[in-house]
């Protein structure tokens, strides 16, 4: 009797210190012949599944010569709790067999294993069980039930067993909640939690965080400042889980002014945090901003995730920051990114828009499961970069692979035939695709089919195709049409085209100033002046053009005619030297393009200010003469600077990357990839 005590007192108040002396524990109960004692066995396995040690706990139990429904029960629910959902319905069928009928608290447990499994047939066995044993009215069965059919997406009955609940507590709702999220209902999620409000229902952290998710799938902040406004009235707004929640909300609502303060007002901030705001600056075109926060995350010494290195990553994609996005994937094992498709697909298309695609290629090869996704990055890369050949190529990997093409894919392939000129090819793909493989046509397709033919000068055709595609064209498809118009110095059209464009997109300053410069072109003053009245009317600011270059590790700025970096002495006397050295091998500036150029590099006397041209400068100025000198630009490349930039690369035998809106540009010894194709 004194042995047995001393052991309870043993498992009560020293179990919890580690199992080396859990496992002395165990061998007591041996030495005493207390093996078979269901009230310490019991003991025994919750203290060992609080190790997390399951396969221990089998062990043990398989020593029991006529284990009870209390063991099992705590079998089932240890196992449950390590998500060993398998072997918990083994246990649950084993329990069958010897002949005892599971309880209240049996059917819970068995039923989230059913739910994690996703076995709908043996849910609804249990649920029959249920109303056999008469458990039908306990409120954790229900909520139990209410939570698998959520899961296994069977929203009737998920409703109705809600429905039945008379006294719902906070799982209840949340389980419901979840459902509606899981099957893409999210306004009735957010309705729902209103609901619960509404019934003197205190949420916790998790059902919070689930309204908050389902206000984010909706893009309403609305929904979701009301819901921030609770929290705070509550007392919820420290919680670290709830303050996340809400800074990923606002993020995908694009309000990143009030998930920067809500980030900068939390007290503590885990890995995910970070993570949120650095993918929302970097999904919302703020690529800087996401890595000057990727920078301050580093400062206080924190090792990145994969979503913290995915938003970096894509980041530093949209900059052209090659330095600082090889930094980052240094920061993580190579293998986290073959293995994982979603890093994997970030790193590869981070060096297929650094103009690096030998190294994107490596990454492709190197992927330990090449699914659609990898392949449809691998192909825009390439496509993008200008290896038409090796585009058409992938695509014939796919097929062989046996993986079925979607609208992305082609997407990719319609891009390389745009970039080649490739008029026959872009046809077949496109009518192909709805022929052979019966995808629809987007209106991404559409566009991709315009830019091709107006590209190539059949502008005809191509206003044919806006006029008789089933959809509603819009600004991206006109716009496409728009490049031709610019391309082939067709103002007739592009005056027709800018109209459209500006009826789309009234907030759009460079269609409104394109036209104005059609109207002064053809001498139309009173029109040309009118457009500009409705500009200065409407308030209506240019877009600027900026330009980006990394040097060091540091991602510098200009702008058009730009005089704020430390340097600018330095860099216009080298514009200056470059202009000279210009002019001596036969450039002269020239403002033909200025017709069709836009925002602010619009201006004659600009064109040797353009923002390329003085990111290009300091580049020069700082760069060793072996680097690859890489530019990143927020508008199309004007003519002036392309011809400007191909000399100046023959001139100095530097090799020279410019990444436009449209395409790259790589320039060495006076020739461009594009063949002035662009």
């Amino acid at each position: 009797m004194a042995a047995l005590q001393e052991i309870k007192s043993a498992l009560f108040s020293q179990c919890s210190t580690s199992f080396i002396h859990l496992k002395h524990i165990h061998a007591r109960i041996f030495r005493f012949h207390l093996n078979q004692n269901s009230y310490l066995l019991n003991m025994l396995l919750k203290s060992v599944f609080h190790f997390n040690h399951p396969d221990y706990a089998a062990s043990v139990f398989n020593e029991t010569h006529e284990p009870n429904i209390f063991l099992y029960n705590t079998m089932i629910c240890g196992l449950v709790s390590n998500d060993c959902f398998d072997q918990a319905i083994e246990f649950f069928h084993s329990m069958r067999c010897e002949g005892l009928l599971p309880n209240n608290f049996t059917f819970p447990f068995v039923l989230k294993s059913c739910s994690r499994n996703r076995d709908f047939g043996l849910g609804a066995k249990v649920h029959s069980l249920v109303v056999k044993v008469g458990s039908d009215s306990d409120v954790f069965v229900k909520t139990g039930l209410l939570g698998f059919y959520a899961k296994v997406e069977n929203l009737v009955d998920a409703r109705k067993m809600f429905d039945d609940i008379p006294e719902k507590n906070v799982v209840s709702w949340t389980a419901m909640m979840s459902g509606y999220i899981g099957v893409g209902k999210f306004r009735e999620a957010v309705d729902l939690f209103k609901q619960s409000l509404e019934t003197g229902l205190v949420p916790d952290s998790y059902t919070l965080v689930r309204a908050l998710s389902a206000c984010s799938h909706l893009g309403d902040s609305s929904a979701g400042g009301w819901i921030h406004k609770y929290v705070v009235d509550i007392g919820m707004g420290r919680n670290v889980f709830v303050n996340t929640a809400l800074v990923d909300m606002y993020v995908k609502c694009g309000n990143m002014e009030e998930a920067l303060s809500i980030f900068d007002e939390m007290p503590e901030k885990d890995i995910v945090t970070w993570g949120a705001i650095i993918q929302g600056y970097a999904a919302n075109g703020l690529p800087k901003e996401a890595l000057e926060i990727f920078s301050q995350m580093q400062k206080q010494n924190l090792k990145p995730d994969c979503y913290v290195t995915v938003g970096v990553l894509s980041a530093c994609a949209r900059l052209g920051a090659l330095e600082l996005g090889e930094q980052a994937s240094r920061m993580m094992d190579m293998n986290d990114f073959l293995s994982n498709p979603v890093m994997g697909t970030a790193l590869l298309d981070m060096y297929a828009k650094c103009g690096k695609m030998a190294f994107a290629w490596e990454v492709f090869k190197g992927m330990k499961k090449k699914d659609l996704v990898i392949f449809n990055a691998v192909m825009s890369g390439l496509a993008m970069t200008g290896h038409v050949k090796a585009a058409f190529s992938c695509f014939g990997l796919v097929q062989k692979c046996g993986l079925n093409p979607d609208g992305n894919t082609f997407l990719a392939l319609l891009c390389a035939c745009t970039h080649a000129g490739l008029v026959n090819d872009g046809r077949s793909y496109f009518y192909g695709m709805s022929s052979f493989y019966y995808l629809p046509h987007t209106i991404e397709h559409y566009g991709s089919m315009v830019d091709l033919l107006a590209r190539a000068g059949l502008l005809d055709e191509a206003h044919r195709i806006i006029s008789t595609m089933p959809l509603q064209a819009n600004a991206v498809v006109w716009g496409a049409l728009l490049g031709g118009c610019r391309l082939h110095r067709n103002t007739h059209l592009a005056e027709h085209v800018l109209k459209k464009l500006i009826e789309l997109e009234p907030w759009n300053s460079g269609n409104y100033v394109l036209l104005s410069n059609i109207y002064s072109a053809n001498q139309k003053w009173d029109d040309s002046e009118n457009i500009r009245s409705v500009m200065n009317l409407k308030g209506i600011t240019k877009v600027r053009g900026y330009s980006w270059i990394e040097v060091n590790g540091i991602v510098h700025e200009f702008l058009v005619g730009d005089t704020s970096h430390p340097m600018k002495d330095k860099i216009y006397l080298k514009l200056v030297e470059l202009a000279k050295e210009l002019r001596e091998v036969g450039y002269v500036p020239t403002t033909e393009f200025v017709l069709f150029d836009i925002e602010e590099e619009e201006k004659e006397h600009f064109l040797g200010c353009h923002s390329e041209k003085i990111a290009l400068a300091f580049g020069l100025i700082t760069l060793k003469s072996d680097v690859v000198i890489r530019i990143v630009k927020n508008l199309r490349v004007c003519g002036d600077c392309h011809t400007a930039i191909k000399l100046i690369s023959k001139i100095t035998g530097r090799e020279i990357i410019v990444r436009d809106t449209n395409r790259f540009h790589h320039f060495i010894d006076g020739a461009c990839s594009c063949r002035d194709y662009w």
